[in-house]
């Protein structure tokens, strides 16, 4: 618990790289460490013809079709951020660069599990300041026809999710769990996206879904998945849809103490809950742990 008080970066750089799912662009990325209170910034090398720097904020977040957008006032994006984001939120990195010379971030295997690997060889440094979190004091959310997102009090964090596919792969799938490192470790991290095949040929029109495949993505077709190593859990999709929530909640810029919960939901009504949290300031407060465990020393 002590070094969860203080603020982390990464202790060198994590090097990867991959294809993105929706651009099928091939991506080089370096995770570097950044100072206290810098919080999570990403910087795309290829551009050198304007400002290049994309700061994670509820606000920077310009697109959530199928991934996480952000961008800058320069129009620069990047896309899929969100399975990187829930890696570093939950093994506490809370300040780095992640630079990157492409407009989406590696798809990988789906998951978050690579980065959670890359990012443990890459190591943690402690830095000299408190971790802020989130603490939710009033219960926020927001609803969008029959799909619901909700951040209310808790004691640590918790995610609570419920899907509902009319295909008897899926069908009606829930998970409630308590959150923490080993948790999401243990739980969640290796949870891959999933999609339908009857829906690819329209996504790749819009440009979208490019560089999926079954290396990547969990594809459903009918009532059969086609993936030849089958699933990695029987309730691997809702398992994913928690992972994205808490990618997608980490836009906030600090873990959360409270409990979320998504009913049908999906990036664009967490990012529409991450906006009500921001902008309801009475709703929450900010809270460390460091100064008490200080002292205790």
């Amino acid at each position: 618990m002590a070094a969860e008080a203080f603020q982390h970066t990464v202790r060198s750089p994590a090097l990867f790289a991959g294809v993105g799912v929706h651009t099928g662009a091939y991506t080089r990325v370096a995770v570097r460490p950044a100072g206290v209170d810098a919080g999570i910034v990403f910087v795309r090398t290829d551009v050198t013809d304007r400002d290049n720097r994309v700061l994670v904020a509820p606000d920077t977040v310009c697109k959530t079709q199928l991934g996480t957008v952000i961008g800058n006032a320069a129009g620069v994006t990047v896309a899929t951020i969100e399975h990187l984001m829930a890696a570093m939120v939950m093994l506490g990195v809370d300040n780095a660069v992640v630079e990157l010379d492409g407009p989406e971030m590696p798809i990988m295997d789906g998951s978050s599990l690579p980065f959670i690997r890359i990012l443990d060889r890459a190591g943690a440094r402690t830095q000299d300041s408190p971790r802020r979190f989130i603490e939710i004091l009033e219960t926020v959310e927001v609803i969008d026809g029959d799909k619901r997102a909700s951040l209310s009090p808790a004691e640590g964090f918790e995610v609570a999710f419920a899907i509902e596919f009319p295909t008897a792969v899926i069908g009606r799938q829930s998970v409630d769990l308590a959150m923490d490192g080993e948790a999401f470790r243990e739980e969640l991290a290796d949870c891959r996206t999933f999609g339908f095949l009857h829906e690819v040929e329209a996504l790749r029109a819009m440009g979208l879904a490019r560089g999926g495949s079954l290396e990547n993505v969990v594809v459903i077709e009918g009532d059969r998945v086609l993936n030849p190593e089958g699933l990695r859990r029987p309730d691997e999709f809702v398992r994913h849809k928690a992972l994205d929530a808490i990618g997608d909640l980490y836009v906030l810029g600090a873990p959360i103490l409270g409990r979320f919960e998504g009913e049908l939901a999906g990036h664009a009504i967490n990012n529409l809950l991450v906006r009500a949290v921001a902008e309801n300031r009475q709703a929450w407060r900010y809270r460390t742990f460091a100064e008490p465990l200080r002292q205790a020393v």
